[in-house]
């Protein structure tokens, strides 16, 4: 009886001792399948080229391949919605920017909310926005352009990366600025709306460095001023658009990671540092201060605070421009 016993014992302790190293089995830890990060804008653009340069290399520090999911249009709302849908697991990334917090007050209805939806993870970087025109345009400087467009009202049309996006609703408070009347012509990205400027099927647009400088160095357009509040390190001949001719003119973006709330604080932080050792990489670094992108890397608490504080900034822009989007 006493062997039985002891039989039974073992066996007990051996199925017991099966099941928990099948559990561990299937408990495989995160990563384990590639991420993807859904990116909103076009392929070619500056928060493209980030999303491919970072996201690769984080992808290494993970172990996993990070994907990268063009979701063009709608200001970024599209990606953006599609990113809140996503399960809270890590494994769907949204690259968010500036466009992101203007339509909490541009869009009337949105089928997301990006402080109750998303978590943040790290802003990336920011850059400001440079204003380029086709290069037949008679106009070589802002107040040219704007005694061009004053001369010919509703003439002339201007290109955005998106309807509420940065580049449309900064150029909308330009023109606000500047007193002038300038036909909007909204794509899906900064690059495409880049192509119809060389081409002349738009005028003028805001953009950022990395879309701008390329084409006005080789020709294909002419860059007129930077929106920053100081003069740009990468193009140190162009003056701001408020020494041109608009004082008080500033337009610059922002972009970052954000992931679908109620995603494990574990996993955020592992993200978190996986990016960080991203932006840290010397050739990333590199890049990116050759395209005019300065590195933020911030903490999640951090880059929360920013976004929250980026909402009612821009609400009062959207105010003045008179700006918006149904």
């Amino acid at each position: 009886m006493k062997s039985l016993h002891v039989l039974n014992t073992l066996c007990a302790v051996a199925l017991v001792t099966s099941a928990m190293l099948t559990l561990s089995a299937g408990a495989q830890p995160y990563p384990n399948r590639p991420l993807r990060i859904v990116v909103p804008f076009a392929p070619g653009g500056g928060a493209d080229l980030l999303a491919r340069l970072t996201g690769a290399k984080a992808g290494e520090t993970l172990g996993q391949q990070i994907v990268i999911d063009n979701r063009a249009g709608a200001g970024g709302n599209i990606a953006a919605e599609v990113a809140s849908k996503a399960a809270p697991d890590g494994y769907t990334l949204l690259q968010a920017n500036v466009a992101h917090a203007i339509s909490t007050t541009l869009y009337r209805r949105l089928n997301y909310d990006l402080l109750k939806d998303f978590a943040a993870v790290t802003q990336l970087a920011a850059t400001p926005f440079i204003l380029a025109v086709n290069t037949s345009l008679p106009a070589h400087s802002v107040k040219e352009l704007i005694a061009l467009a004053k001369a010919q009202p509703g003439q002339l049309s201007y290109g955005s990366s998106g309807n509420g996006g940065p580049s449309h609703l900064g150029t909308e408070l330009f023109k606000s600025m500047a007193g002038i009347d300038v036909r909007h012509i909204p794509y899906k990205g900064g690059a495409p709306a880049a192509t119809d400027l060389i081409s002349g099927q738009i005028q003028m647009m805001f953009n950022t460095p990395p879309v701008i400088l390329p084409h006005a160095r080789a020709g294909r357009m002419r860059a007129l001023a930077v929106a920053s509040l100081k003069r740009i390190p990468a193009a140190p001949e162009l003056p701001t658009v408020a020494e041109a001719g608009v004082p008080g003119f500033e337009l610059s973006t922002w972009y970052g990671v954000m992931v679908p709330a109620g995603t494990p604080t574990a996993i955020i932080q592992q993200l978190h540092r996986a990016f960080i050792d991203a932006l840290k990489a010397p050739d990333v670094r590199e890049r990116l201060a050759n395209e005019n992108l300065e590195i933020v890397g911030s903490t999640p608490a951090e880059f929360g605070a920013y976004v929250r504080a980026e909402i009612p900034k821009w609400a009062k822009v959207v105010k003045a421009s008179g700006a918006r989007v149904d």
